[in-house]
């Protein structure tokens, strides 16, 4: 399986190197230069929408030209910022806090953090998954084994984190520091035994068939962001470039709250990831929620992040006063993209967003939503049997609310209950408190509903 799909999946990674995407600037324009990082979704309103709708170019208007450069995760848009090369940023909570630490040495390369892109509230933007072939069940059963993430990244504080909870140490474990895409073919190949990693990676990995997932961030409970930074001198200098930048960001968002599925179709073009994939993070009720301001359970979460950096070696000290203002953030609605309506099969109000699932049909412009799981599957069933074919159907895990593939979940049958988990140690340890329920594959799921 794995030999199979191994060109495919090289492909597609291929696309993920650094990328300068301006071209050199009309006479008199005056560059901005934006670094972003394409296939890290969840920072779309800052980066990839945001640069495919053209919301900057039309805020900024003659006189400017937006120079975009991609990149697979925040340190290279760090190193540029910090020589004066790129102007604005966007990246995940611990990268931001390394850049503003790094920012803060000297007065000519301090940078400011002025607005979330994409959140979850429970840590659940980071994934740790293993081969499906692997034999591995447990985060225990990686003492001794290598593990490929990005050192400093949200996912590596992950892996470390639930390590520790886990009662293993740091050491018990050999950590390879990979970008993504070289995580993804190094376990594709087996030349790791597992893969930490930041949106849309393990979701991929999954989707496609070559992973299962072993560790769900959800579990943690660990509040986890991505946010805009800019080089504070700059943007001294340009403040209406700044505001216009932010209103445009709020432009994207707005649109990815007013056109989810549509937005996902953008981004999947725009970075050769499959739309289900996207939609599965940036969709209705997606695994990220978008909006710009930095609230204050976001705020207290990167003070909570400072000293776990520390203790791993990657953060002397930073001035989160100095480094975090939303001051510029344009005033806004509330987050949108939030399944509702009325289920079509079970005839009752979509309210709950902790049951609520979604079915997305092949050549379908709108999904249908679903109540909870168990209404859920039997659409997947009245769909199938009336011969329509199914691009993606997502539930939320029944424990930590993670939204997740229907078709790549555990499933336990409580009674006339159907609950999904998007891991199997967590449908099993449901099995165990609760006596007469049952573990049962998704396609059996299907059938008894």
């Amino acid at each position: 399986m794995r030999a199979r799909l191994a060109f495919p999946l090289t492909a597609l990674l291929a696309l993920a190197g650094c990328t300068v995407a301006g071209q050199a600037a009309d006479a008199g324009a005056e560059q901005v230069v934006v670094g972003y990082q394409s296939k890290t979704i969840n920072t779309v309103t800052a980066g990839t929408l945001l640069r495919a709708q053209g919301f900057l170019e039309k805020r900024l208007g003659d006189g400017y030209q937006v120079v975009w450069q991609d990149y697979d995760t925040g340190a290279p848009i760090t190193a540029q910022m910090m020589a004066g090369k790129i102007d604005i940023g966007s990246m995940g909570d611990y990268p931001l806090l390394i850049n503003g630490a790094r920012g803060q040495q000297s007065e000519q390369t301090r940078t400011k953090m002025i607005a979330v892109t994409g959140y979850n509230q429970r840590g659940a933007l980071n994934t740790v998954v293993v081969a499906n072939d692997s034999g591995i069940d447990s985060l225990k059963a990686l003492k001794g084994k290598v593990v490929s993430t990005s050192v400093g990244s949200a996912a590596h504080g992950l892996l470390v984190q639930a390590l520790r909870k886990e009662g293993l140490r740091d050491t018990d474990v050999k950590v390879e520091n990979q970008q993504p895409p070289i995580g993804a073919s190094a376990l594709q190949s087996g030349n790791v035994d597992a893969l930490s990693q930041f949106v849309a990676w393990p979701g991929l990995l999954v989707h496609r068939g070559e992973a299962t997932v072993l560790y769900d961030g959800g579990a943690l409970g660990v509040p986890t962001l991505h946010g805009t930074v800019v080089r504070e001198s700059w943007a001294d200098e340009n403040p209406d470039v700044v505001k216009a930048f932010l209103a445009a960001q709020r432009d994207a968002t707005e649109f990815l709250w007013q056109h989810p599925l549509e937005a996902a179709e953008i981004v999947a073009k725009a970075t050769g990831l499959p739309a289900e994939v996207v939609y599965l993070y940036n969709g209705a009720n997606g695994i990220a929620t978008f909006d710009l301001p930095i609230k204050p359970d976001l705020r207290a979460a990167l003070d909570q992040d400072v000293p776990f950096l520390k203790s791993i070696g990657v953060l002397q000290d930073i001035d989160l006063d100095a480094f975090v203002d939303d001051s510029l953030v344009p005033a806004g609605g509330t987050p949108g993209a939030v399944l509702s309506g009325k289920d079509e099969i079970c005839g009752t109000e979509v309210a709950d967003r902790a049951l609520a699932g979604e079915l997305w049909l092949d050549g379908a412009t709108a999904t249908h939503a679903s109540a909870d799981p168990t209404c859920l599957l039997k659409a997947v069933k009245a769909a199938t049997t009336a011969g329509k074919k199914i691009r993606a159907a997502y539930v939320p895990d029944a424990g930590t609310g993670t939204r997740w593939f229907a078709d790549k979940s555990t499933w336990v049958r409580d009674g006339d209950r159907f609950l999904p988990f998007v891991t199997g140690a967590a449908a099993l340890a449901y099995n165990t408190a609760h006596p007469g329920s049952r573990v049962l594959a998704y396609e059996k799921a299907v059938t008894e509903a």
